[in-house]
């Protein structure tokens, strides 16, 4: 009886587990075909990438490689353009006739690890171990590279390439290139404003806040340590004791530790930056800080376009912007010329 009883679990989990497999989504293209594959950080995890390859082309293509968000969210997108970045990805990869690689984060998707926990520099580690992989693909031209930075991502892109990859281009959409500090604090003043908050009452916070984020971002403490240090502030934190927005609170101390303007000075290659006038995540002054550092360098090598009405997410009146694609793939056809 136990014997039969064990067969018949083994049996059930069995098929339980392979119609799981069968049941999983896949992104479906009409002019690309997609491979799963997995790379390795330096922790030994494994982390799921997604490349694509444009059909009916044969030889090597160029290459757009994204570097994601902020958020722990996939950058797979099984059920279609479920939102701004999603739209912006899969129409990039059916329209522009190019290869393209994405990695999820890990604990993220079918990558493993905890994207909870996971810090800037071991997230860095995982974009740079899916750019080193694309010399796999023999269909992947590494001198015909681009690369795709989406809001946190676009601030610390150039940092992703490794290897002897040429760089034909940098887009940097919704991002940022100053330290962190400064954007947070241009951050809290819009959500505080666009809250209803009366004057005397922003400025107030505002002097808190200034306060908070030099103890959290530049000495190291977590926020719930800041809180049991300064109690009056208590009222101006809105998140967790360890951290933000679903990240560790190292994940941030390191954002700030990045000198931005050393990174996008030694970029040595075209750069365009893309920004919607109706952004409230990434201000003007953080897009704009990596036009600014990229010109005092190379003069009119970066391109800044702004456009008007357009979300974080590449929103206006609450449709998928879709004149961003065509102003981003002829901006990179141009590179390739």
């Amino acid at each position: 009886m136990e014997t039969i009883a064990g067969c018949a679990l083994v049996l059930l989990m069995t098929v339980g587990a392979t119609n799981a497999q069968v049941s999983r989504k896949h992104e479906h293209f009409q002019n690309a075909d997609v491979y799963y594959d997995w790379v390795t950080d330096n922790h030994g995890e494994k982390l799921r990438t997604f490349i694509t390859r444009p059909k009916g082309i044969s030889g090597k293509v160029p290459v757009i490689f994204f570097v994601g968000w902020l958020s722990c969210d996939s950058m797979e997108y099984p059920d279609g353009e479920t939102d701004g970045f999603g739209a912006l990805m899969l129409r990039l990869i059916d329209k522009s006739g190019y290869a393209t690689v994405r990695t999820d984060k890990p604990g993220v998707g079918e990558s493993q690890g905890n994207c909870a926990t996971t810090d800037l520099k071991s997230e860095l580690e995982g974009f740079q171990a899916a750019f080193d992989s694309m010399n796999e693909y023999e269909f992947i031209d590494l001198n015909r590279v681009f690369v795709v930075g989406l809001s946190n991502g676009g601030g610390f892109s150039p940092l992703v390439v490794r290897g002897g990859a040429k760089v034909r281009g940098f887009v940097s959409a919704g991002s940022w290139g100053r330290t962190w500090y400064e954007h947070m604090l241009d951050l809290e003043r819009r959500r505080l404003v666009q809250a209803g908050k009366p004057p005397r009452e922003i400025n107030d916070a505002m002097k808190g806040f200034t306060e908070f984020y030099n103890l959290y971002l530049t000495k190291g403490m977590t926020p719930g340590q800041v809180l049991a240090q300064q109690p009056e502030w208590k009222s101006l934190w809105y998140d967790s004791p360890d951290g933000q927005y679903g990240r560790p609170a190292a994940f941030y101390q390191q954002l700030q530790a990045l000198n931005l303007g050393a990174v996008w000075q030694r970029v040595d290659a075209p750069v365009l930056v893309l920004r919607g006038t109706s952004d409230t995540i990434m201000s003007r002054a953080d897009s704009e800080a990596i036009v600014s550092t990229i010109n005092q360098v190379h003069p009119g090598r970066a391109r800044y376009v702004e456009i008007d009405g357009m979300t974080h997410g590449f929103m206006v009146g609450n449709k998928f912007h879709a004149e961003v694609i065509p102003i981003i793939l002829d901006w990179m056809k141009r590179r390739l010329q």
